[in-house]
């Protein structure tokens, strides 16, 4: 088992780490850069699931949250 912590930014998105790569939707398997993933938080991501920094233009407000998991 590996730990992975799961960081919801705040007024930002989720950020997942470390992450060395993950398999896209048509199954090819796909490196991470810097090995921190940013997920969409607020839903106006134009390139989703992944954040593209939209939550600043929508004025995007949530509290920061921390997880630790095992997977």
């Amino acid at each position: 088992m590996s730990r992975i912590k799961l960081v919801g930014a705040k007024d930002g998105p989720f950020l997942l780490s470390p992450v060395e790569n993950f398999i896209d939707e048509s199954g090819e398997t796909r490196a991470v850069q810097g090995h921190t993933m940013a997920l969409c938080r607020c839903g106006h991501s134009r390139n989703k699931p992944f954040c593209d920094g939209s939550h600043r233009k929508a004025n995007f407000e949530a509290p920061a949250v921390s997880l630790d998991l095992e997977v």
